[in-house]
């Protein structure tokens, strides 16, 4: 499944549609180059879960935990793993815990991921616009398929 979106707005708008759908356990991961739109979109996703804090890129701290939404919402920048040490944080206990995962750059932790999860590419299209993304959905497992398959993420408003 894919979407262009054209401003932050749409961005945030499928991650609050993504996170009515979400339960503890699931786990979201975000790729693309810098300024793609993976900190946005999880802005989005925290306020659909209700998360009233600021959301802030987790690039120097790793991972950031907000408890104050309708589940856990544990964001994650592995970017600064890239030379190893993603088995060291711990990583399988937050993806069997009680919140919802989110993974920026999760190709630097590949080998820790589980066996289901929710991919979201994000491809710049500046050709286009300053604002214009495609954010490309990839489910593996049965319950992120069946979100695909609902209809739930929307541009519409």
């Amino acid at each position: 499944m894919k979407f262009t979106v054209t401003d932050p707005s749409q961005t945030k708008r499928l991650g609050e549609g993504l996170a009515a759908q979400l339960q503890p356990g699931d786990v979201v991961l975000l790729d693309g180059d810098l300024g793609a739109g993976k900190t946005t979109f999880t802005k989005g996703l925290a306020n659909g879960l209700g998360i009233k804090r600021n959301i802030k890129s987790p690039t120097f701290t790793i991972i950031r935990e907000y408890q104050d939404g309708r589940i856990p919402l544990y964001h994650m920048d592995v970017y600064r793993l890239e030379v190893g040490g993603s088995d060291e944080l711990g990583l399988d206990e937050y993806f069997n815990g009680d919140g919802v995962s989110v993974v920026e750059w999760s190709k630097f932790a590949e080998d820790e991921l589980p066996a289901n999860y929710l991919r979201l590419k994000f491809t710049r299209q500046d050709q286009l616009g300053d604002n214009n993304r495609e954010i490309e959905f990839t489910a593996k497992g049965q319950h992120f398929n069946d979100i695909l398959a609902s209809g739930a993420l929307s541009l519409d408003e």
